[in-house]
């Protein structure tokens, strides 16, 4: 879904944000957003113009919306619908679900997990490489690491950072690569139906996820990137 609002220039600025809630919240969207402020990182002095608006809106106050909004349709037990623009509905189907997700990315994996777990009768298994700057910068770390104590033997997963503390960091260091990939995601074994899920920043997708997964052995039949 796109929020939206008018900047003090009378400009429209609009981000696209995934709701972590599905459509069986009736009457209610949640949305995890993370408020870049101004004057932090030095390639973006001026910050996130939609998240530091969010974040001083009060109770009460409104927004401009328009959606739902995506390419990619959840059906249940392992099956979905992908809308590629200029391109044919397409209907894929997976046993396994690698994900590998960056930054603020995490939220499209989130509610397929969600999705997936909530259906007893789905057996959908999903490994997940997610990866940030810091530990402080995990999103949704309590509700991922619930999902992975309720449900050991059907989701893994692994954490990776590029500035670990200095003690008691238990997760992978540095960027994602391909023996990461190799030995946290699922491998082509003739066996397992799978499709990787990629959600995060262009450069992580262009150079850390595709060429790695082709050297793998998979094709872009096998991957979606949200």
């Amino acid at each position: 879904m796109t929020l939206m609002f008018k900047d003090k220039d009378g400009r429209m600025v609009q981000r696209s944000y995934t709701p972590v809630t599905g459509d069986e919240t009736l009457g209610k969207v949640s949305l995890v957003i993370k408020v870049y402020k101004a004057g932090v990182h030095p390639k973006f002095p001026d910050g996130g113009k939609l998240s530091q608006h969010l974040d001083t809106l009060k109770i009460g106050d409104s927004i401009d919306v328009k959606g739902p909004k995506g390419h990619l349709t959840w059906l249940g037990l392992g099956k979905f619908s992908l809308k590629i623009m200029r391109n044919p509905l397409e209907y894929r189907e997976t046993t396994h679900i690698s994900m590998i997700a960056g930054g603020t990315g995490i939220t499209p994996m989130l509610q397929v997990i969600d999705a997936i777990f909530r259906d007893p009768t789905d057996t959908t298994c999903v490994k997940m490489v997610y990866a940030n700057q810091t530990e402080d910068d995990i999103l949704v770390r309590e509700e991922l690491e619930d999902f992975a104590t309720k449900y050991p033997e059907r989701f893994q997963l692994h954490y990776t950072l590029d500035r670990p503390p200095s003690t008691n960091w238990k997760g992978g260091t540095g960027f994602i690569t391909k023996d990461m990939l190799e030995k946290h995601l699922f491998v082509k074994d003739g066996k397992k139906k799978i499709q990787t899920f990629m959600c995060g920043p262009p450069p992580m997708i262009k150079y850390a996820c595709l060429p790695n997964l082709k050297e793998l052995g998979f094709t872009e039949k096998d991957w979606f990137c949200f």
